[in-house]
């Protein structure tokens, strides 16, 4: 391999021309090798692995390829491009030519073979549009005495943040999990501890209706108290935990809900943080268990990649909660210091952690919460029978008696794009 061909720009116009006769489109491309046939399109998506796209061996001068980001993940796992042969940009096929940024569409042209192929258009399509607000939320599982009992009632948060009485549970009983939101407008419940212990993977869809599905069977380590959020677009990550130990590995969940396998964690192992997304397509993880109560936070980009730890803001602790509120805010709160705190912090739409807020409410642990209402939160559950509000403006309010079966470690998430 001697040299390198990065992010070709040749034409800057921004448009894509269309060959003679029309360009035919393929199937959604998914494997990590493909070979591309000329007069046709491609959507490449590497969500799950990068691509090696091969060339036709021989063309015809005007010959045309286009290939498309699917899924705009090319910045995670790019296309490498084997002209087979032929010349690309002047340049023999010993040359390694790759595409990695996110958002882009290759519009490859044959022009002879002297040059070989070239783009005629390498451009980044923008991605300028923002998801619908969730406006409903989900409270599920838990056990009302720390593990004695184990439950998988739920309760439905109105867009006005009502909580309703219990709806008898679908799915194996479990605590310790954790929720996130998912496809814009619908859930998911999952891992946690089924009893005495005994860990699991399983999970349970919410539909956007907040009607909870059957189990699904589990993809990746079967651990409890670790914390689930959204990001990127209709996606979600759950990370850390403990399975006889900490880990920080994270399983990234598809628009459709279908959680991956592990992905080695980034960022100190610990059990017990909280998590919510921000900034529109980001999240954040804070807070936890190492061996004692720890503050740091790790960032996760927009597709969903965490990152290092952050020196901690705030007092700290676990068995907190979290979520988003202000559209593009989170809110950190409760949980324990050593004893039951209703201390706050606020995060920022750059994923910025604020000092401490004195606490409104009854101090607590072990509780969840959620978006709700397009721009405000909930805080609900734990040690006391409680309810908190949060205000668009990430304002927290005074205690509101929750309806429904009091119990700790359960899972929260918003759900729902319909007032």
């Amino acid at each position: 391999m001697s040299g390198l061909v990065k992010d070709n720009i040749f034409g800057s116009s921004g448009s894509v021309i269309a060959a003679a006769g029309g360009l035919s489109w393929q199937p959604v491309v998914t494997a990590s090798t493909v070979t591309v046939s000329a007069g046709k399109g491609y959507f490449i998506n590497t969500t799950s692995n990068a691509c090696t796209i091969t060339l036709p061996s021989s063309a015809i001068a005007g010959d045309q390829i286009i290939l498309t980001d699917y899924a705009r993940t090319w910045g995670t796992n790019a296309i490498t491009i084997d002209s087979n042969g032929l010349n690309f940009q002047s340049e023999t096929d010993d040359y390694i030519v790759d595409y990695d940024t996110s958002g882009q569409a290759v519009n490859l042209v044959y022009s002879g073979a002297t040059v070989g192929w070239t783009p005629a258009s390498d451009i980044v399509s923008a991605f300028d549009h923002t998801p619908p607000p969730t406006q409903k939320a989900i409270f599920g599982f838990g056990s009302p005495n720390g593990g004695g009992t184990i439950l998988s009632i739920t309760n439905l948060v109105t867009s006005s943040g009502i909580i309703g009485s219990d709806v008898t549970g679908v799915g194996t009983a479990r605590w310790n999990l954790a929720a996130t939101g998912y496809g814009d407008d619908k859930a998911i419940f999952a891992y946690g501890n089924i009893g005495s212990y005994t860990l699991t993977n399983i999970s349970n869809l919410v539909s956007n209706s907040g009607v909870v599905a059957t189990d699904t069977t589990g993809v990746g380590t079967s651990r409890l108290a670790l914390a689930a959020a959204r990001y990127g677009v209709g996606l979600a990550i759950f990370a850390y935990g403990y399975d006889g130990g900490n880990v920080s590995m994270s399983n990234l969940v598809t628009s459709s809900g279908v959680i991956g396998s592990d992905v080695t964690g980034v960022g100190t192992a610990r059990h017990y943080p909280g998590a919510a997304s921000y900034g529109t397509d980001k999240a954040i993880f804070g807070y936890g268990k190492v061996t004692g109560k720890v503050n740091m936070t790790n960032l996760v980009t927009n597709v969903g990649v965490i990152g290092t730890d952050v020196s901690g803001v705030g007092t700290a602790r676990d068995e907190l909660a979290a979520a988003s509120y202000g559209e593009d805010k989170a809110i950190f709160g409760y949980g324990s210091t050593g004893s039951l705190s209703s201390l706050t912090n606020l995060v920022s739409n750059t994923g910025v952690v604020a000092s401490d807020t004195t606490g409104v409410g009854t101090a607590r642990q072990s509780l969840a919460a959620a978006s709700y209402g397009g721009d405000k939160a909930i805080f609900a559950y734990g040690t006391t029978a409680d309810s908190n509000l949060v205000s668009n403006t990430g304002v927290v309010a005074t205690d509101v008696t929750a309806v429904g079966t009091l119990r700790q470690y359960l899972g929260a998430a918003g759900y729902s794009t319909t007032a």
